[in-house]
C-alpha cells in the first residue's frame, strides 16, 4: 500500500484489520512526533545561548512542554511568535521560506501540532470502530473507508457477494400490469 496517499479508498475485510490499520497509524503519528520533540529540545537548547532574551524564544519554551505532551495550543495563542516574525517568511509560489533560527522552531512546533490532531482523530475513529464491533454487524461485511491525510474520515458498510447477508440490502418490488383488451 502507498503511505504517501494523502486521499485514498480503502477495503477492510474485518473490523479487526480496520481497527489494526488505524492503531498503526497511531504509533507511525506519534512516533515522529517523539522524533520531532526531541528535535525541537535539541534546537532549543542550541538556541539558549544565543536567543534566551528574544520573546519568542521564551514563548515557545514555554510552549515546549505542551507539545511533548501531545497537547495542542489553544486557538489564541501565538503560533511560536509568528506573528512577530512574520515579514521572516516569504512566499515563493506558494512556497513559504524562512532562514533563521525561529523558521525552524516554528516548523518544528507546526508540524508536532499536525500530528497530535491527527491522533486525537484517530484515537476517535478507534473508538467509533470499538462501537462498531459491539453491534456484531457481521463477518459478511466489508468496510470501504474514504481515508484523508491519514484518517478514516467515511465508512461504508457493504454485503459481501455470494453470502446471504446481501439479501439484507436489496431492494424488493413487485410490478403488476394491466392488460389492454
Amino acid at each position: 500500500m502507498l503511505d504517501n496517499l494523502t486521499t485514498e479508498i480503502r477495503s477492510f475485510y474485518s473490523l479487526q484489520d480496520l481497527r489494526e490499520s488505524v492503531e498503526e497509524r497511531i504509533i507511525q503519528y506519534k512516533t515522529l512526533v517523539d522524533e520531532y520533540s526531541q528535535w525541537l529540545g535539541s534546537l532549543l537548547r542550541d538556541l539558549e545561548s544565543t536567543h534566551k532574551n528574544d520573546a519568542w524564544f521564551k514563548e515557545v519554551s514555554a510552549l515546549e512542554k505542551y507539545a511533548k505532551k501531545g497537547v495542542s495550543r489553544k486557538e489564541g495563542e501565538k503560533k511560536g511568535g509568528r506573528e512577530k516574525a512574520s515579514t521572516a517568511w516569504v512566499t515563493v509560489k506558494g512556497v513559504f521560506l524562512n532562514a533563521t533560527d525561529q523558521g525552524e522552531v516554528e516548523m518544528l512546533f507546526d508540524a508536532i501540532e499536525s500530528l497530535n490532531k491527527k491522533v486525537e482523530q484517530l484515537s476517535k475513529v478507534k473508538e467509533a470502530v470499538d462501537d462498531l464491533e459491539r453491534l456484531a454487524l457481521g463477518k459478511d461485511t466489508i468496510y470501504v473507508a474514504f481515508i484523508r491525510d491519514g484518517v478514516p474520515e467515511k465508512i461504508v458498510l457493504r454485503p459481501r457477494k455470494g453470502t446471504g447477508a446481501s439479501e439484507k440490502f436489496t431492494y424488493a418490488a413487485d410490478f403488476s400490469m394491466i392488460k389492454e383488451q
